[in-house]
């Protein structure tokens, strides 16, 4: 064949998509007049390419113009990369049974390529794309290739570069040559899952297929995007402003610092000295001042000694997701911004985070649990989201209203220890607490400008991706990433570490871990998306979620899904979790059960506290009466009172509870921290 030929025939017939095409043909080894053909489809990195009517063209042109071509392997990348995004292979004709197929039956039970068969039937994290298809792909080898790799997948997962595929039939070589390009963490993986597959084909096979196994295990089939990306958004209404609200919060945290130091100006005349105040004021800011700049470097130190972060080149990342490399390329280049510098940490907990100083200061790290659970467009609305933090000036903001916010604990450190004399003491106790008063309100200014600036990474992904969709779908898997990697039996060192990434940057973070919970189980025990977005009714609609958010870093996963989803509507896309159908259920709630039991659960969950007060107001006669043991019977007798009210609540009756399953009682809108919930489960 002229491969040549073959090529530019290809490139007129498909010239509206602007592609280059490489071709290579191997005559194949049972018939040297039949073919297979290996297609290279470089295209412009700006161009989303609906892979599955590309192979439906295929598979129907080459036939009718080149009868001689049995198979077809088809890969795609971006022009100027190298490693191939997508692959696939297609057989165009059925194979001729034979009699040596007919009788050869391969045992693949006898194989195994890890030591600890016990991995065979546990629980383990989702593989990455890479690692599923590599699997499928030996699902779709015949019995005979099969035989063939078989034989050097132990010194594939031992010594890669020592596998030769000189001998091995085409497909057999299509399917084992790339697997010599993964890392050591990928192979493990592989060996884990090959031998899985091995031990029991159809229940991986469940497992692994995106057309079976649903949400779980990748969205390719269901990938909703738009077909350019850079389209203008608006912004969800509830998102709020980040200008706006930046500048009113520092606004207010300078103006709180400014009336207080007024008011310590005019009051104090002797034993505070207002100088001294002022030095220490000047000393934070200095020092607030350096840290600043010095933050990357003090970080980069911090990192490694905590979480052992391995600093990467763009080529790492472009290995691992394609779409990740192209994304930050691409917004760097648009924004004139220089490559923040790449971490990856070595924990299967998926997360993501930036700091920095400077945009031109910043880095963005990332665990290798993100590419474990994500698909490759999952984790490049991931790294759009940390860009995002980038040109939004995130950090610096948030160190400086920070750095005002210790201002003011300083203030209220300084008057609560302040020497006072009779003149003075009054107005010195009043200023404390108006201090700590503006310090607890500063603080929560500084959570309400970390939650809005989310929702602006959120947005900022939306629109640069054209994939809302994805970033749903991996703020959902990074939950359920979180849970899956809690309950794995690690040892004590790395459960440890583990537990010290998710703290130590739980307000860095692209998530809260402490959030996870409640969507990384939805998303366990879940059969499609519709049901994963009915849990979210709670975060849209309990008053409880409200009192949750108001004390986060992170606005609550249901809103964040809730805001991307009105960013697929707008991309005219259908959306990923029909977040309309649960805000019109929503709209359907009783109201006064959902408010009218958060005021009373407020007060129950205080209720031994309440009831001690009541039992000291009751004893008020017996104090004055100098009977200081009934006084403290008495707000003793209250206080257990009430925690025996409380615990009544919390642990109701059992007598007949309903039959549930934990998805449904995870969609329990109603549902309280303070009130139990009896029910029946079946299941492990």
């Amino acid at each position: 064949m002229n491969e040549q030929e073959v090529a530019q025939w290809l490139e007129q017939a498909l010239a509206n998509l602007r592609l280059r095409i490489q071709v290579k043909a191997q005559p194949l080894q049972d018939n040297a007049e039949d073919y297979a053909l290996v297609v290279m489809i470089n295209h412009p990195a700006h161009v989303a390419l609906n892979h599955e009517r590309l192979t439906a063209w295929f598979q129907k042109a080459i036939p009718s113009r080149y009868p001689q071509v049995k198979r077809l392997a088809l890969y795609s990348r971006p022009i100027g990369q190298q490693q191939a995004n997508w692959k696939t292979q297609v057989r165009l004709v059925p194979e001729p049974a034979t009699g040596r197929e007919r009788t050869l039956e391969l045992d693949l039970g006898r194989y195994c390529f890890v030591q600890d068969r016990q991995l065979l039937t546990a629980d383990l994290p989702q593989p990455s794309s890479v690692v599923r298809q590599a699997v499928l792909g030996f699902h779709n080898l015949t019995a005979g290739q099969k035989e063939e790799v078989l034989p050097l997948l132990p010194t594939l997962f031992r010594n890669p570069g020592a596998v030769s595929t000189v001998t091995l039939s085409v497909e057999a070589s299509l399917w084992l040559e790339p697997l010599k390009s993964l890392n050591p963490h990928e192979l493990r993986l592989l060996s884990v899952w090959l031998s899985r597959y091995c031990f029991d084909p159809s229940r991986t096979l469940a497992e692994l297929d995106p057309a079976t196994s649903g949400l779980k295990t990748g969205q390719t089939k269901r990938s909703y995007r738009a077909p350019q990306v850079g389209v203008s958004l608006i912004l969800a209404s509830f998102a709020g402003n980040l200008t706006m609200s930046a500048g009113v919060t520092l606004s207010l945290l300078f103006g709180m610092v400014f009336v207080l130091a007024l008011a310590v100006f005019g009051t104090l005349e002797g034993g505070f000295s207002f100088g001294s105040f002022l030095s220490a004021v000047l000393l934070t800011l200095a020092f607030n001042a350096l840290i600043f700049f010095l933050s990357p470097w003090l970080m980069d130190w911090i990192q490694q000694s905590l979480y052992g972060t391995q600093w990467v080149s763009l080529a790492e990342i472009e290995r691992r997701s394609p779409e990740s490399a192209e994304v930050i390329k691409r917004v760097c280049r648009q924004y004139k911004l220089k490559q923040p510098k790449l971490g990856l940490i070595r924990d299967q907990n998926p997360t993501a985070f930036t700091y920095g100083s400077l945009p031109d200061t910043a880095r963005i790290v990332v665990s290798e649990g993100l590419f474990t659970y994500l698909e490759d467009e999952e984790v490049a609305t991931v790294y759009a989201h940390e860009l995002g933090h980038v040109i939004h000036w995130d950090f610096a903001v948030m160190t400086l209203a920070s750095t005002l916010v210790q201002i003011l604990y300083l203030l209220y450190v300084y008057l609560r220890d302040t020497r006072r004399d009779r003149r003075e003491g009054k107005n010195i106790g009043s200023l404390a607490l108006v201090a700590y008063f503006f310090y607890v309100a500063g603080s929560y200014l500084v959570l309400y400008l970390s939650r809005v600036r989310e929702y602006f990474a959120d947005h900022f992904a939306a629109e640069t991706t054209g994939n809302p969709n994805a970033l749903s779908r991996a703020l959902v898997k990074i939950a359920f990433g979180i849970v899956q990697e809690g309950e794995r039996q690690q040892d004590e060192e790395t459960r440890q570490r583990s537990a010290r990434l998710l703290e130590g940057t739980r307000a860095l973070g692209i998530y809260d871990a402490k959030a996870a919970v409640m969507a990384g189980t939805a998303y366990r025990v879940a059969a499609d998306p519709g049901q994963v977005g009915r849990v979210f009714l709670w975060d849209l609609f309990n008053p409880w979620a409200w009192w949750m958010e108001l004390n986060s870093t992170h606005p609550l996963t249901g809103k964040r899904v809730r805001a991307l989803g009105t960013y697929a509507e707008q991309l005219d896309l259908p959306v990923e979790f029909d977040m309309a159908s649960v805000v019109a259920q929503g709209k359907q709630l009783n109201r006064q059960q959902l408010y009218g039991n958060f005021l009373l659960d407020v007060v129950l969950l205080n209720a031994e506290w309440l009831g001690a007060i009541l039992g000291m107001v009751l004893g008020i006669p017996a104090l004055r009466a100098g009977s200081y043991g009934m006084f403290a019977g008495l707000a003793l007798a209250g206080a257990s009172l009430g925690l025996l009210l409380k615990m009544t609540v919390m642990y109701p009756s059992l007598e007949n509870p309903p039959a549930l399953t934990v998805l449904k009682a995870m969609s329990n809108p109603y549902a309280s921290p303070l009130r139990g919930l009896p029910m029946q489960l079946q299941g492990r």
